[in-house]
């Protein structure tokens, strides 16, 4: 499995398509994956904190979850081949969950969210088995989250826990599981459930889905301080790398 290095964290270099099949046969063979979908804030805060970076290292896949990540793939002459977002692997695997039936597990969002998106998931996909659910206030040394999705064995585990809990989450307590899908898919559960809505398309074909959730979220700006210091970085990988 090829991949791109960019400060540090290992890239998969695989699109939507052959990702989702990828998956798919972990599944079919009851074995385990851990899904990361990382973005240039991402980057940065694994780049500040050494135990997050073991953490997103520890994934079976890590994707280009932002527009930030391919550019800077191409900048550094091994060009990942397109964006692989949370909310795309989550909306295509329900989809396939419902052809197949496969077993779900929501973990993450608040109570009322969660059971907003769980009504429209079984309206929308009525073949799907949604076999167990936690919202995302629990206390971290709570074991009882993970033993209920052992228990219950589900195909596809949806984190929405938000960063940096979510990759932590999966990282601290992969090991524990025999099956299972975990992916992390941040605020996607908030937009199944209809209280977030996502980016028009006209918006995301331009690279600037990034940017309508900044006008829509003004709070979000901090966040945003992380995308100079990304290219800084990568700007100094290349030179590194040239030298």
């Amino acid at each position: 499995m090829k991949q791109v290095n960019i400060l540090g964290i290992p890239f998969t270099n695989m699109d939507h398509i052959t990702l989702v099949q990828q998956l798919q046969k972990h599944i079919e063979n009851k074995e385990k994956s851990f899904v990361v979908t990382a973005n240039p804030e991402i980057v940065m805060r694994a780049h500040d904190d050494s135990y997050y970076m073991d953490c997103l290292q520890r994934a079976s896949y890590i994707t280009a979850d932002g527009i930030g990540i391919v550019k800077a793939s191409q900048l550094l002459k091994a060009p990942l081949p397109e964006r692989v977002t949370g909310y795309d692997i989550m909306m295509e695997f329900l989809e396939k969950a419902n052809e197949n039936n496969y077993r779900i597990y929501l973990l993450g969002a608040r109570g009322e969210t969660l059971h907003r998106a769980i009504k429209n998931i079984n309206i929308d996909y009525p073949n799907i088995e949604v076999v167990g659910h936690r919202n995302g206030y629990f206390t971290w040394n709570d074991c009882s989250v993970a033993e209920d999705i052992k228990e219950k064995k589900p195909d596809i585990v949806f984190v929405a826990l938000g960063v940096p809990k979510q990759e932590r989450w999966i990282a601290e307590n992969f090991s524990d599981f025999d099956r299972g899908v975990f992916i992390c898919v941040g605020g996607s559960i908030d937009v199944v459930a209809g209280d977030v809505k996502r980016a028009p398309l006209r918006w995301q074909n331009m690279n600037l889905e990034w940017l309508y959730r900044l006008l829509k979220q003004p709070s979000r700006w901090k966040r945003m301080l992380a995308l100079p210091r990304f290219a800084y970085q990568v700007f100094r990988q290349r030179s590194d790398s040239q030298s």
